[in-house]
Parts: structure tokens; sequence; C-alpha cells
């Protein structure tokens, strides 16, 4: 089967088989990065994929990168509303898997990013995931979230002022602070 040539550059699959084939690994990192939880991201690409597939004719004459980038955020920041009543607190952690490798300083430092990053409110996280990981400008951001440009460039200040605010000396010092 062809494909069709869409503005953003990349060539998109005719079919809703073939779109989800071909681009279903980087809605999936997306997700991941915005909610910083693999299973959570799968059950919300999985969750939008079911509904996009039901519309499909109408969403590839758009562009469906971008609808489905913007369902995405949507849904994530609705299910981080609801998503307490789903699931359960345990008192204790599970126990580590024998045989896991060490954590590096790396990886400690990037699980301390992580739990910085959570703990900024959906919306800031939602304007520096889309900033930062998939790249868009303040317009396009504000185009996803349903709000003006000037927010979005409100809700990346505070979340960058926290998330600096945060950071433990010893990470400032490593990056040459």
């Amino acid at each position: 089967m062809g494909q069709v040539e869409r503005r953003e550059g990349a060539p998109v699959p005719e079919s809703f088989e073939e779109y989800v084939s071909v681009r279903a690994g980087r809605l999936l990192r997306f997700a991941y990065v915005l909610c910083g939880d693999r299973h959570l991201a799968e059950d919300l690409v999985q969750d939008v994929l079911a509904r996009a597939h039901r519309r499909w004719s109408r969403i590839e004459a758009e562009q469906p990168d971008a609808y489905l980038r913007k369902a995405i955020v949507r849904e994530h920041l609705s299910w981080r509303r609801r998503r307490p009543a789903t699931e359960r607190v345990t008192a204790e952690p599970p126990e580590p898997r024998v045989g896991a490798p060490d954590f590096t300083q790396q990886l400690a430092t990037r699980d301390e990013l992580w739990t910085l990053l959570a703990r900024l409110p959906r919306a800031q996280r939602a304007v520096l995931v889309l900033r930062f990981y998939e790249d868009l400008d303040d317009r396009r951001i504000a185009e996803v979230l349903g709000c003006a440009p000037a927010t979005v460039r409100v809700h990346a200040s505070r979340a960058l002022d926290k998330l600096r605010g945060s950071l433990p000396a010893t990470l400032t010092q490593s990056q040459g602070r």
C-alpha cells in the first residue's frame, strides 16, 4: 500500500493498521514521558487508539500525529484525576529481584529527576513534555492543551523554577552550575 505525505514531513500510512504498526512505538514513548509509568502509558495509548479506530477516516484527513498526541495528553490529564480510585497503596515496596544490577549514580540521578517531574502539576508537566520531548513551540502546545500561548509560557516558567529549586546540590554541582 502507498503512503501519503503529510505536512510534518514524514509519510503517514494509509490504513489504521499500518499507522499503528509504524507509529505505536513513538506514541508509547510519548505517553511514557508524559506519565512516567510504562503500564499507564500502554493503557493511555491503547484507549486513545481504540477510540481513534472508530473515527480513523476523519482523523486521517487531518494530521493524525498531532491529533493522537493531543488525545493522549487529554486522556492523561483526565486519568490523573481518577487514577487514585483504581490503584492500591501497599505498605511495603516489593522485594528487589535477585540478581538485579546495582543502580549507578546516573540511574539514581535520572530517578530523582523523574520523581521531581512527577511532583509537578499535570498541566506544567504536560507543557514540559510537549516542549522538550516533542519539541513543540508554544503555539502548538497551546493548541494541544486548549489554552493561550501565554499560559503555556507561564506553566513552563513555573515548572522549570520548581525543578531548579528542587534539584539537590549534588546534581547541580555535577552539572557544572
